[in-house]
């Protein structure tokens, strides 16, 4: 009988975001069907690459047959090298592996390869994938994308597994706005530049509105200064849960541009608030749910582009409305639940 359960993860400190919420989202739904669910978190560095290994070697050392007494039952893997836990009963869900040795290798996002070490590291990180996550009784992946980049890089097979958006109980549908709308932190890989300049291109009248942290937001203003946009681009920075909500709402449209993401809240967020989604044709995982031209536009990653999706959605508001709705409904027919994900991975593991 499987009723203790600890859910493997790593955590970068100071550092939230899709994947914490994940996590918290996959241990309340642990919770409400009954488990003790814990969360199992060691600090990750990525630099220099040898922490990599370090972590990855602490993973394996650590004992989780049984805390205080009582027997661990089962545990789920979730992200490198937090998957490659040892444990007889063990199930992964990834998230993602560590993607600087696999699809962001050898791009302007890889941030492993500039090292000496860098290739002596990626194929550990390799070797290590391929000994150990086979270990687990079954491995669901949470997209078709991550699934994908399994087999294609390890030869893995997987089950693509999703979930609901953190916010679906909350999001609605308000009136079409004059402003597109990308929630995220503001770093290279989000790729909001690209948004930043393609407002140079939209005839529209038409802003957009950046929330979201970052690391370097004088650079985002440069960005707008650059581009000669400060008229047109809001960076707002935090925002709390109603304002979010507002925004998505009553957005013209919603941009979310990642380059090869492995899910995407965003896009299906938009969808449930009945926003039609522009993505691009690199993006990965937000791709999976954006039917070109049916509940968005899906385009190259370059500003005129992007520009010229915005501008058919203003041009033709009675069609952008037609594409969000079709896209709540497209998402409301996945059924996305965290009841069927407890069932599916307490299945695997009995």
């Amino acid at each position: 009988m499987i009723r203790n359960i600890i859910i493997c993860t790593t955590q970068v400190p100071f550092t939230t975001g899709g994947a914490e919420t994940h996590v918290a989202g996959l241990r309340s739904a642990l919770l409400e069907n009954g488990y003790q669910a814990e969360i199992v978190a060691l600090p990750f560095s990525w630099y220099p690459p040898v922490e990599i290994m370090r972590s990855s070697l602490a993973w394996r050392l650590m004992n989780l047959g049984e805390a205080n007494g009582k027997p661990i039952d089962l545990v789920i893997g979730m992200k490198f090298p937090a998957y490659t836990v040892a444990h007889p009963r063990k199930v992964l869900w990834i998230i993602h592996q560590h993607r600087a040795a696999y699809n962001l290798w050898g791009t302007e996002f890889d941030d492993l390869s500039t090292y000496p070490e860098g290739v002596q590291v990626r194929d550990f990180i390799r070797r290590s994938d391929q000994k150990f996550i086979p270990e687990a009784r079954k491995i669901f992946a949470n997209s078709l994308t991550v699934a994908e980049r399994l087999q294609r890089f390890n030869g893995i097979s997987s089950e693509p597994l999703y979930h609901p958006p953190p916010r679906a109980n909350a999001l609605r549908s308000g009136e079409l706005g004059d402003y597109v709308f990308y929630p995220s932190r503001l770093e290279p890989q989000k790729r909001q530049e690209l948004l930043i300049e393609a407002m140079r291109y939209v005839s529209a009248p038409v802003k957009c509105i950046l929330a979201g942290g970052a690391n370097d937001l004088s650079h985002y203003h440069s960005l707008i200064r650059r581009h000669s946009v400060g008229d047109r681009v809001m960076l707002l920075g935090y925002v709390d849960e109603p304002e979010m909500v507002d925004l998505y709402a009553n957005a013209l449209a919603v941009c979310y541009l990642p380059f090869d993401e492995d899910y995407g809240y965003v896009t299906l967020e938009a969808m449930l608030s009945g926003r039609p989604v522009i993505v691009t044709t690199d993006s990965g995982g937000p791709g999976e749910f954006v039917d070109d031209a049916r509940t968005g536009y899906v385009v190259e990653p370059a500003a005129r582009a992007i520009a010229e999706a915005i501008d058919r959605l203003h041009a033709d508001r009675g069609a952008a409305a037609r594409m969000g709705l079709r896209g709540l409904e497209k998402v409301r027919e996945m059924k996305l639940s965290w009841q069927n994900v407890v069932e599916k991975l307490m299945g695997a593991a009995t």
